[in-house]
C-alpha cells in the first residue's frame, strides 16, 4: 500500500511557526495561532493512531506539535507581561495616558 503524508501537517506547521512571529503581538495572536496549529495536529494525531501504515510523516507532526506548544507557551507568558506592563503604567488609563503622551510628543 502506497503511504502518503497526515492532511494537515503543512498547514499546522506554518500555524506553528506564524505563531512564534506573532507572540510579540501582545500575546493574544501567538496562543490563537499556535492553538489552530495544536488541534490540527491532534486531529492527525488520532487519523496516525487508526491506520499507522498509511501515513508516512508522523515525525513531522511530532515536530509540529512541539513548535506549536513551544508557540503558544512564548504568547502566554508575553500576555502575563503585556498585562504586568500596563498594571505597572498605572493601569488601563494610566498606559492610554502615556500613549497620549507620546503621540503629541511626536507630532
Amino acid at each position: 500500500m502506497e503511504q502518503k503524508n497526515l492532511p494537515n501537517v503543512t498547514i499546522a506547521m506554518v500555524l506553528a511557526i506564524l505563531s512564534f512571529l506573532c507572540c510579540c503581538f501582545g500575546g493574544v495572536p501567538g496562543l490563537i495561532l499556535g492553538g489552530i496549529a495544536f488541534l490540527l495536529v491532534r486531529k492527525d494525531e488520532k487519523a496516525y493512531t487508526e491506520n499507522p501504515d498509511l501515513y508516512k510523516n508522523y515525525s513531522t507532526l511530532k515536530t509540529v506539535k512541539i513548535l506549536a506548544i513551544i508557540g503558544m507557551v512564548l504568547g502566554f507568558l508575553y500576555l502575563l507581561y503585556t498585562i504586568w506592563s500596563i498594571n505597572q503604567m498605572g493601569g488601563w488609563d494610566g498606559y492610554m495616558e502615556k500613549v497620549n503622551e507620546m503621540m503629541e510628543q511626536y507630532q
